[in-house]
């Protein structure tokens, strides 16, 4: 829908990055308030806004903004308004009557073209007369970069950010270079704005091209997770891009590299090229780590021995000769890695840590990269451990990623630091947790090498345990329990490069936790994955769908993937009733009851835990992140708003308009899994 009118006060906003909360009176009189992204903007301005009403569970009734055009004052009224909001120097209420007064509905051509006419007002000298006129339009250009910028897919959110980095010629120099918005703005589109600079006669082969295409092709190696690229893959990948010659490209490294805006390594015999920011990255992390390793050990233990057969009579458990190693090597340095995989007993040596520094008054804090991960570190120490995002408060640090790299964090107040699923920690993660940490603190890293690498660039727990920089305790033994599951010790076979696959094909019909079903007719494929979930795994072992049961596919398109699975699966365990509500939205059907998931980050939604539940402590804030999993406990067609249940136990709500940051989650592709 479309709002025009004026801004008649500010109750937020944001310098950095322009985010605005703000009562905004409508034409019709109305007072709305509305939230977003609105750079160049002061009290008085008119404005012509595009957006949807949401309801904030918190706040009520708000118009969020996705899209703004600023308006001539429309009235001598609106104008006067605008004038004595004090956004001009030197005119305030007074003054701005006067001029209303003396020019009426002229007064804007006045400002535009007649500046010097202002000195007719007393109290305006001809001096003043012409700043006030040189001001009012270069104000009123300022905001016109928002809706230039639109062309190149970017949104207000990131207009203040190019402004603050060109000026007030931002326009200019946009047009004389459109390439420099690729080291603005994180995540452009390289070939909207390629297609935009080549109509406006930037010559093909020009440095400022070649330069953006590299930065380009670089940036996109990050997205698949690497930090840098081999030179001459570089190379070829510019040359097909762009359809220059290698020369040109090669000249443009040169001058980047010692401009330091890319830094190319030599790595046994071989060229690699980095982004500056990634380097300077991986430098800070190895920097840091040895920094930390190499302090003194000022959270030692003495009789360690001694402490730890305490603790084992405590606990009523025998370490094994590898666990002991690990509290150890724990004790032995600041810094140093325990990887295994299932079934080896990381969990085990935390908690006996855990107690053991406990019980010297030191304090530990444990941390993981997800909730989901987060959330199983609580349940199986009983110790609170908060995701890493939360725990350093980084918030929207992590949208700036590249500009972000020298940022300062809050310290982390821990003797001992423990962060747990390593593989999921990528390097911009990692940078900040070693810049939080304070020298003396003990880092412990826990996690399982062979699992997949972390969504964002770099594979940091792999990298150091190679590196044998880091002292590394491997565990290698599946503990008696563990061993009894199929899925622990096939786990291992696979990393050993046994097939997990025996002569016959498993069917659930004995005590076992693993079972391979032989399908190659996907149709058969949905059928096996349905009546599981619905009914044979709930008779075999009383395994409730929502309480138990995750389906992952390694696609979403086709028939066996997250689409058509999440349909079908919605059909057989939630199907339509008439005691239940449902949502359409973008044709896709909510329902009460629903599995979902969230697919952004979202820092600003609101949430609240423990409200009705015993024996949860009650906290509300915001922020609900990508890969975060719940379901819909209601749906209020009178408030068009939908209430999410998260599996740590956190109550959000979704205005219907919003409703584009969930997904079905009955089934969910493997790379989301690994979010979660």
């Amino acid at each position: 829908m479309e709002l025009k009118g004026q801004i008649e006060e500010f109750i937020y906003q944001n310098e950095a990055n322009s985010y605005t909360i703000a009562v905004f009176q409508t034409q019709e009189q109305d007072l709305v308030t509305i939230v977003g992204y609105l750079p160049f903007i002061a009290v008085g301005d008119s404005l012509k806004l595009e957006g949807k009403m949401v309801v904030h569970q918190e706040y009520g009734e708000q118009f969020k903004v996705e899209s703004f055009e600023k308006l001539m004052p429309e009235t001598a009224a609106a104008l006067e308004k605008y004038l004595a909001s004090g956004t001009i120097k030197g005119i305030g209420p007074v003054t701005a009557h006067k001029i209303i007064e003396k020019f009426g509905e002229d007064s804007i051509n006045i400002f535009k073209f007649e500046p010097l006419r202002l000195a007719e007002i007393k109290g305006i000298s001809k001096d003043k007369a012409y700043e006030i006129g040189e001001e009012f339009n270069e104000k009123w250009e300022l905001w016109q970069i928002v809706g230039f910028l639109e062309k190149f897919g970017i949104g207000a959110n990131n207009s203040k950010k190019v402004f603050d980095a060109l000026g007030k010629d931002a326009v200019e120099k946009i047009e004389d270079d459109p390439y420099i918005l690729i080291d603005i703005v994180y995540g452009v589109d390289f070939h909207k704005i390629d297609r935009i600079a080549l109509e406006i006669g930037i010559q093909k082969d020009s440095d400022s091209r070649i330069k953006s295409g590299i930065k380009y092709a670089l940036l996109l190696a990050s997205y698949n997770g690497n930090t840098c690229v081999q030179k001459e893959s570089l190379i070829v990948y510019v040359e097909g891009l762009l359809e220059v010659d290698r020369k040109l490209i090669e000249n443009v490294l040169i001058n980047l590299n010692m401009q330091k805006e890319i830094v190319i390594e030599d790595f046994k015999g071989e060229e690699w090229v980095y982004l500056y920011p990634f380097y300077k990255a991986e430098t800070n992390i190895a920097e840091r780590l040895m920094k930390l390793q190499n302090f003194k050990n000022i959270k030692y233990i003495k009789n360690f021995k001694e402490e730890i057969n305490k603790q084992e009579t405590k606990q009523n458990i025998k370490l094994s000769e590898k666990q002991f190693e690990a509290i150890e090597q724990i004790n032995e340095n600041n810094v140093c890695i325990i990887t295994g995989g299932p079934g080896t007993g990381k969990t085990t040596i935390i908690k006996c840590m855990l107690d053991l520094y406990k019980n010297h008054k030191k304090k530990v804090v444990l941390c993981a990269p997800t909730g989901r991960a987060a959330k199983r570190m609580t349940e199986t120490t009983g110790e609170e451990a908060k995701t890493i995002h939360r725990l350093l408060e980084i918030g929207k640090i992590e949208e700036n990623k590249l500009e972000s790299i020298d940022t300062d964090i809050s310290p982390i107040d821990a003797d001992v630091l423990v962060i747990d699923e390593m593989s999921m920690v990528d390097i911009f993660l990692m940078n900040y947790i070693v810049k939080a940490l304070f020298l003396g603190s003990k880092l412990v890293l826990v996690g399982d090498s062979n699992q997949l690498p972390s969504v964002g660039p770099g594979s940091i727990l792999k990298d150091l345990i190679e590196s044998e920089k880091i002292p590394t305790v491997s565990l290698n033994k599946i503990f008696r329990q563990a061993a009894k599951s199929k899925i622990i010790v096939n786990a291992h076979n696979v990393n050993n490069g046994i097939t997990f696959i025996g002569k016959k094909d498993y069917e659930p019909d004995s005590e076992e936790d693993f079972f391979y079903i032989n399908e190659a007719n996907q149709d058969k494929m949905l059928y096996q994955v349905v009546s599981l979930s619905k009914e044979r795994l709930k008779k075999y072992g009383d395994y409730d769908f929502f309480s138990n049961i995750q389906v992952l596919t390694p696609t979403k398109k086709g028939k066996i993937g997250t689409k058509e699975l999440n349909k079908s699966l919605q059909e057989a365990l939630n199907p339509a009733r008439d005691d239940i509500l449902e949502k359409n939205y973008g044709g896709v059907t909510f329902r009460e009851g629903d599995r979902v998931m969230q697919i952004k980050n979202n820092y600003d939604i609101y949430w609240e835990k423990g409200r009705e539940e015993i024996n949860i402590k009650y906290e509300n804030g915001t922020g609900i992140f990508n890969g975060e999993l719940g379901r819909i406990t209601k749906i209020d067609l009178e408030e068009k708003q939908i209430e999410v249940y998260f599996d740590d136990k956190k109550t959000a709500w979704y205005a219907f308009s919003e409703l584009d940051e969930l997904e079905h989650a009955y089934a969910i592709t493997i790379h989301k899994a690994q979010r979660k």
